[in-house]
């Protein structure tokens, strides 16, 4: 008679049992049994509500799909003596694409003379891994790649959360433009009857002086 080894609906070893012994069992607990590792010797049989397991496995695999971000490398272009005003236009994108949780890469592009002074646009990659610190950290280090030198930034907050707290800062801002509407309706309808009152007074109620 075929043996399994049998796992209870726990996780238990329950031991090495014959197959009808084991279907018995599982009819008695009104189980399935199910077998979870067919080339082990003997195989290996659970007791187990099958239905439920199968939808937990695909409710498992739903939320890891949903939770799946696919990584997202933004680039920003300078060049090694570019003027303050661009870079700190250039910085406030770098600083956005971090506070979404994408990564960033720095290329630092070179031109003629200026390829013989990689020096610069080591402590301008430098500066500017210092700047947003906060936000995100050198992943790869400033490297020579031919005319350009490069470095990557990667955010020190997930994609999922940083989603989520821009949600929540949208959220934040929607509800406080309800708020300021609602405080507007009722100043109207405050305002209302004293309007009307305006509207009915006759020549009777005007200042004499100036009748």
């Amino acid at each position: 008679m075929p043996e399994v080894r049998l796992v209870g609906p726990n996780g238990e070893q329950v031991g090495i049992v014959r197959i009808e012994d084991a279907l018995r069992l599982a009819q008695e607990a009104d189980l399935d049994l199910v077998e979870v590792a067919p080339t082990a010797r003997p195989p290996v049989c659970k007791l187990m509500d099958y239905g439920k397991y199968k939808y937990e496995t695909a409710q498992k695999a739903r939320e890891a799909r949903r939770n799946q971000v696919n990584t997202v490398i933004k680039e920003m272009k300078l060049r090694p003596k570019i003027d303050q005003h661009d870079y700190e236009t250039k910085k406030g994108h770098v600083v956005r694409f971090l506070k979404q949780g994408d990564k960033v890469k720095i290329t630092i592009m070179f031109r003629g003379r200026e390829q013989h002074r990689p020096e610069l646009g080591f402590r301008l990659l430098q500066r500017l891994a210092e700047e947003v610190e906060e936000l995100g950290f050198v992943e790869a280090a400033p490297k020579q790649d031919g005319r350009n030198m490069t470095m990557v930034l990667s955010p020190t907050k997930k994609k999922a959360e940083a989603r989520a707290e821009v949600k929540a800062e949208k959220a934040r801002v929607a509800a406080e433009r309800e708020a300021d509407r609602e405080a507007e309706r009722e100043e109207r309808t405050a305002e209302a009857p004293h309007q009307a009152a305006k509207k009915r007074r006759g020549p009777s109620d005007l200042d004499p002086d100036m009748i």
